[in-house]
């Protein structure tokens, strides 16, 4: 989390890493300036300070507005600590509110899957049945028809079989077993997704790859991340203009995200980002925040399933997925945790 020691002319006496991010700027440049160089005067950070000072006692705030118009749109919750020294120094911790809702919407991913784990029940015992006599008959009735009259009974067959895949997809929904987590290389993971696509339905599209060479490895299943990233950088190929379009694939170590996961009862770090952005349209803004919920697609034939099972795989790795879109700009970013040695079959090379 980004944290500012300020002093008691609102200098800037300290930055972290996170707070350079945070604010877009170096430590060099920050520990120049004043906070009201970075922040409105009017904002309720500096009666939070004060009030830390007079009481001599931690406050917090949640939702604070920290919106200027260089860094746009910020909002974090806030907690100020007094210092001993220097004297009338105090230390502000800012928890962007962007990672509180990220683990609110992963949340609710995890409470849509439970339901398509119900709903897919229902189906297979109400729908697949009714739906193998549908197409047996069907099949009956085509071996007495003539060529040419077997148009429709072929059809009959192939939207029963539409329907079944459809509810075969649900059903992985409700695949509760423990995965399996060993070490991944996730570099290979994403050279071997970005092969395929650039051999079939990415052709036209320009590769930029951004990774950390140091990167530890993913504690996880290797073939389900390749089926990820694959759902992933297919769903930015088919938004990606005609002429120009572009996919970044990234990866970085963002240590400091904590989750508690339904993984064993674990509470993971999850400090490797991997992202997958392109340059196409962009999601619609209402769509945005349902865009991870089953049956909710921008595709004209598309299902509406393929990013719900992605946030569900992400979910089983005891990971975070998130999405940011405007127009030429869509980032979906995903939070892993890593490998450790007490993981079966750890490989240090």
């Amino acid at each position: 989390m980004p944290v500012v020691v300020i002093g008691i002319g609102k200098e800037i006496l300290y930055v972290n890493p996170s707070a350079e991010q945070f604010f877009d700027m170096g430590a060099g440049l920050l520990t120049k300036q004043k906070l009201v160089d970075l922040i409105p005067f009017g904002s309720p950070l500096f009666s939070l300070i004060e009030q830390a000072r007079d009481r001599s006692a931690t406050v917090g705030e949640r939702n604070v507005d920290l919106s200027t118009p260089r860094h746009g749109d910020k909002h974090a919750d806030v907690t100020v600590t007094p210092l001993l020294e220097p004297d009338g120094a105090v230390v502000v911790t800012l928890q962007e509110r962007s990672l509180a809702q990220r683990i609110d919407r992963q949340l609710m991913h995890r409470g849509a899957v439970r339901s398509m784990h119900g709903m897919a029940a229902v189906l297979a015992h109400e729908i697949k049945n009714p739906l193998a006599g549908i197409r047996g008959a069907a099949q009956l009735i085509e071996e007495h028809l003539p060529p040419s009259e077997r148009e429709l009974t072929q059809l009959i067959c192939s939207e029963a079989d539409r329907i079944r895949a459809l509810i075969d997809r649900m059903e992985t929904f409700g695949d509760t077993r423990s995965l399996p987590r060993n070490p991944v290389n996730i570099h290979e993971v994403l050279g071997r997704v970005r092969r395929v696509a650039e051999n079939s339905f990415a052709k036209d599209a320009k590769f930029i790859e951004d990774f950390d060479p140091s990167l530890p490895r993913v504690a996880g299943d290797r073939d389900q991340l390749i089926q990820v990233f694959m759902n992933l950088v297919r769903n930015a190929a088919d938004a990606l203009p005609e002429t120009g379009g572009e996919i970044m694939l990234t990866t970085a170590y963002r240590p400091g995200v904590r989750l508690g996961t339904a993984v064993a009862g674990e509470r993971l770090s999850l400090p490797l980002e991997v992202t997958v952005r392109d340059n196409g349209a962009g999601i619609p803004a209402d769509i945005q925040p349902y865009i991870f919920d089953p049956f909710v697609t921008t595709k004209r034939c598309g299902s509406g399933l393929g990013l719900a099972l992605v946030a569900k795989t992400i979910g089983d790795h005891g990971g975070v997925i998130e999405c940011d879109s405007a127009p030429r700009r869509t980032v979906f970013r995903v939070l892993l945790p890593m490998a450790n040695g007490n993981i079966q079959g750890t490989d240090n090379a």
